[in-house]
Parts: structure tokens; sequence; C-alpha cells
């Protein structure tokens, strides 16, 4: 069943075109990815969905009713995790849990029960007390998943959770995430993380600069660059001969330059590699690294852009 359709919509600050006639849906129970580098456009369309920014153009349709209209269906059911943290830091953490209960209309034992159940939940049950500025990054970004969670949403937007912080609180931050959708909530999660879209994410879109460049799940993803491979040669120093003869190879697909990086797709991997080593023989350049990489939605994102989403 679609929860979420998402019918066209743009957003434009000045003369930048920040979201450019988006369209997907969202079904109920899912976990659904936006992927894409800082500045795809990921956190103006999370911001629309949440009815903070209004769309330019375009409709959002939540349980077959516009938000645009009715926004008060979506809100109290909606649970959103901005990337910035969104905490009072003089406060301590239950106070600051408290306050957000308190937001949502709740009181009395169930927002103390409630409280309880959010900080086993989020692993801050030995801190909860605790003043929020003298939290680690990784306790603040639990405490803001917490908050979002106090009124037990339908839908929970995740912007960006794990940014800046250690593997620990990351690994407790995916785990959660997998767990609240085993209960059933559905969750939009954006990330620059290629990995974390790829291990929790049963549907994934691609943006890029404002714009859908692909959608589906990572299997129909992978399906878009039949089984091409990636290559990444790292090189001590790189040197113009070495690229002028790599680009006389007719079975190449897309070249990508970073520093001293190259990555190549090719349907051919087995053939590149021998070719690959002569080429680098000749061109009198040191190589520090090879490493194949078997068709990925790194290798996707490559295709379809012509660079590594970090770049």
């Amino acid at each position: 069943m679609v929860l979420l359709d998402i019918k066209g919509i743009s957003k434009s600050f000045k003369e930048l075109k920040a979201v450019d006639d988006l369209s997907f849906t969202i079904d109920e129970g899912e976990i659904f990815g936006l992927l894409g580098p800082n500045g795809a456009g990921k956190s103006t369309t999370i911001s629309m969905i949440a009815s903070l920014l209004p769309p330019d153009d375009g409709d959002i349709i939540y349980k077959n009713e516009s938000i645009m209209t009715k926004p008060n269906k979506l809100q109290k059911e909606l649970g959103l995790v901005p990337q910035d943290i969104a905490l009072y830091p003089t406060l301590s953490g239950y106070d600051n849990l408290k306050f957000w209960g308190h937001v949502y209309g709740i009181r009395g034992k169930e927002l103390k029960n409630r409280i309880e159940e959010i900080t086993e939940l989020i692993g801050l049950s030995d801190r909860i007390k605790d003043r929020v500025d003298k939290y680690s990054g990784g306790m603040k970004r639990r405490l803001n998943i917490g908050a979002a969670l106090i009124h037990k949403p339908r839908l929970l937007i995740m912007d960006e959770p794990t940014v800046g912080i250690d593997p620990q609180s990351r690994n407790h931050i995916l785990n959660t995430v997998k767990m609240l959708n085993k209960e059933g909530m559905t969750i939009i999660y954006t990330s620059h993380y290629m990995e974390e879209v790829e291990e929790l994410c049963d549907r994934i879109c691609i943006l890029d600069k404002g714009k859908v460049l692909a959608s589906g799940t990572k299997l129909e993803l992978i399906k878009l660059i039949n089984g091409r491979e990636r290559i990444d040669v790292q090189f001590e120093l790189l040197n113009s001969k070495f690229m002028e003869e790599i680009k006389k190879l007719f079975y190449i697909g897309e070249i990508t330059v970073l520093d001293n990086r190259v990555s190549i797709i090719s349907e051919n991997a087995e053939n590149l590699l021998g070719d690959l080593i002569q080429i680098i023989k000749n061109s009198n350049t040191r190589i520090l690294s090879i490493d194949v990489q078997k068709p990925s939605l790194e290798t996707v994102f490559l295709h379809l852009t012509g660079r590594a989403l970090r770049d």
C-alpha cells in the first residue's frame, strides 16, 4: 500500500534549483533511501515532505490526502530526525524527552513510561539525567532520534542521522532503524554513505543536483549497468601518458579521476587488468594499489553521474 506519493515537487532558492520535479512513492512498512552527495537536494526534499517548506510546484499525498491542504494528519503521525541537533544543551536528556513529549500532548504516567522505553531503545539509560552539553556527538544523535520517537510516529524521516559520530553510536543507530522497521514503522532515510543505504533500504532513490537519476531496489539499480565492474587504481603520481593510453581502449566505459586515483567502469574487467598492467609499465608510473569492485550502488552512481558519491 502506498503511504506517501510525491508528485513532481520542485523548490528554488533565488537562482538555485534545489529540487527539480521529483516524483516517487513510499510504501507502508518499508525503509526508503534517498541517496546522494551533499547538495543533491535530500534535506530540501524531506523538509517539504515534513511540511516545513512548501514546494513551488507539485503535490505531496499522505494516505490519499494532500498535505498542502490537510497537513495535520501527517504532522501527528510524523517523526523527524533533522540533520542538525534539535536539543536543549543545558537540559538533561530526560528533560529534553519530557519537553518533546509535552509538545505532542503526552503527560503523566504515559509520558514517564514512554521516556523509559525510549531511553532503553537509544541506549542512554545510564546518562539520561546528565546535561546534553556533556554528551558525546553520538549520544546527542541518539537522543535526537529518541525525541522524534516520543509520540510513536507512523512515519519516521531521518536526515543524515550518522554524520560525524563514532562507530559504536553509528552501529547502534543502524540497528535501531532495523528494529523500528521490523515493528512496522515506515522510514525515509537520507544519506551520502552508500554502505548504510545498501544495508538498510528496501528501495533507493538516487538524487543529484535536485533530480531523480534512478529509483528501485538495489538489484534493479545494479541491472542498469548490465553487470559492469569497476576497477580503482591508486597511483603514487599519475601522469598524462597513462591517461592517453587508457582512453584508447575501446571497451572502457566511464573514467573518473580524483587526485591520483583513477576509477574505470568496464564490461571486460579481466582483459582490462592485463592491459592496465602493460600500460602502467610503458608509462613509467608507479601504482600503490588496484582494486576490482563487483557491480554495486557505487558503480551505479559513478555510471549515472560520472563521479564518485563523495567527490
